[in-house]
């Protein structure tokens, strides 16, 4: 095995980690509202916290990988994973929760931000597209996670012994991959704390990617909801449609580098924006089980490739370090992801689901044709 290779899986499991923490923390949320006896509205107030940690840390995290380099960011903020895990479940009031899960937040963009500039000093020493790969990693530790925390639940285990058990497997982890991860140079591009004003590739690109979370966003949240309501599917398989969003996202991005190899980066969010357009359509003409579980499936491999792709460009900024520029990105992306799920919601008071539906089929449009016009702001990287 090379010594790239070596460097692809200690950064591959670092990227799982990351999201097996994640999951392993949303699988228990149900026993976190009963232990704390929390009302509906009172889980929902606590939920902001981790996304308002999230948005603080942005900043900070592409100052943090532009000043100290991304290797030591994911080192120090993967050992703040592992710590503040356990600690919601050994939280023993919401006093002590909230601040808990504020900085469990931040600590995931950091990470986030620090696992995508890694990943892109390892991609420029392969010479080709290899990002998306890790994403995918990424979310198939989400289903491992949930499936950890199902079976945690079913053995009847208390959120923090499940939480210590997810600590022991990022400590290994940590300790096997630490050695092959990259010094990247920190020289060049703009580094400072607070964020800056995007240039217009930075824009374009920050643009893409909040149409894509928003479409994401929306997907994750109301997937669920649409099957039930409107496909008005058996109430075994409510899940259907998320299981199969998830299921196409996540394998999705284990080829998604490969076509971009082929066909270039503006070909391939062309085309995803285009699935995304027709997926929704689909389910929204025609709201019938095999119609819409197939639209799901096409929005899901949609999706796929449009982060990874937003911040393969955006780590490749002339004016910006990595750091700093994916963290621009993922601010103006992380919008997205927070504004969808509540505006589905606005819609379908006002109107019905398959209206709101339709209003973001045409985020997939706009993904499309922000990938086709004024290509001259994508000269500067080479991403056609």
């Amino acid at each position: 095995m090379t010594l790239l290779q070596k460097r692809r899986i200690a950064l591959g499991s670092l990227f799982f980690i990351a999201g097996l923490c994640f999951a392993s923390w949303a699988s228990r949320i149900p026993d976190i509202q009963v232990k704390f006896n929390l009302s509906e509205a009172q889980l929902g107030t606590l939920l902001l916290g981790l996304p308002v940690g999230s948005l603080v840390a942005l900043p900070l995290a592409g100052w943090a990988v532009h000043k100290f380099g991304s290797r030591t960011v994911i080192l120090v903020s993967s050992i703040g994973y592992m710590t503040f895990l356990p600690l919601i479940g050994f939280s023993t009031s919401i006093l002590m929760l909230v601040p808990v899960i504020m900085v469990f937040g931040m600590i995931g963009n950091m990470m986030n931000i620090s696992l995508n500039t890694q990943a892109l000093a390892l991609e420029d020493s392969y010479g080709r597209s290899i990002l998306a790969s890790f994403h995918g990693l990424w979310s198939l530790a989400g289903f491992t996670g949930a499936g950890i925390g199902a079976g945690m639940i079913y053995f009847d285990i208390l959120p923090k012994f499940h939480y210590l058990f997810i600590a022991l497997i990022v400590a290994l982890t940590i300790l096997t991959s630490k050695t092959f991860l990259i010094n990247e140079s920190r020289t060049g591009g703009g580094g400072g704390l607070v964020l800056r004003k995007p240039d217009d590739l930075l824009l374009r690109i920050g643009m893409i990617a909040f149409l894509g979370m928003l479409a994401e966003g929306c997907m994750f949240d109301w997937s669920g909801v649409y099957f039930k309501k409107v496909v008005e599917i058996e109430p075994g398989l409510v899940a259907l449609g998320y299981v199969t969003f998830m299921g196409a996202m996540a394998s999705g991005r284990f080829v998604t580098d490969r076509i971009i190899n082929k066909i270039g980066k503006i070909k391939m969010l062309r085309f995803s924006g285009t699935l995304i357009f027709l997926g929704l359509t689909l389910s929204v003409i025609f709201p019938l089980p095999v119609a819409a579980t197939i639209g799901f499936l096409m929005v899901g491999f949609g999706v796929a490739s449009i982060i990874p792709i937003a911040y393969s460009t955006a780590g490749r900024s002339k004016l910006y370090s990595p750091g700093v520029a994916l963290a621009m990105v993922s601010t103006i992306s992380f919008f997205g992801f927070l504004l969808g799920p509540p505006l589905i919601g606005y819609i379908a008071e006002l109107f019905d689901l398959k209206v709101s539906f339709t209003l973001i089929a045409i985020t997939g449009l706009g993904i499309a044709i922000l990938s086709s016009v004024r290509l001259r702001v994508f000269t500067n990287e080479k991403i056609q």
